[in-house]
């Protein structure tokens, strides 16, 4: 099963940022892979934050990322796979 743990690497330490006590054996070593966040925004105001939204989809609409897709609710039911909940009608 793979977990999702949050931790920073710095130099050759990994420290962990929540409780890992349950979830890593301490009597064998556990094999891992470390992705680097590189870029990523840190300390932003909610505007910010916004602004680079923003900024992102005016650059989909400039590349016409979604022009393939024909019907955009069937497409994200299709991506999130939704089905019909019990009891209701679609």
């Amino acid at each position: 099963m793979l977990s999702t743990l949050k931790a920073v690497v710095q130099g050759d330490k990994i420290l962990w940022q929540e409780a890992v006590d349950n979830l890593l054996p301490s009597d064998r070593p556990v094999e891992v892979l470390v992705t680097i966040l590189e870029g990523r925004p840190r300390g932003l105001s909610l505007e910010e934050q916004g602004q680079r939204r923003v900024a992102a989809l005016h650059k989909l609409v400039a590349l016409n990322a979604f022009s393939g897709i024909q019907d955009p609710v069937q497409w994200q039911q299709e991506t999130r796979e939704d089905r019909s909940l019990p009891g209701r009608d679609s």
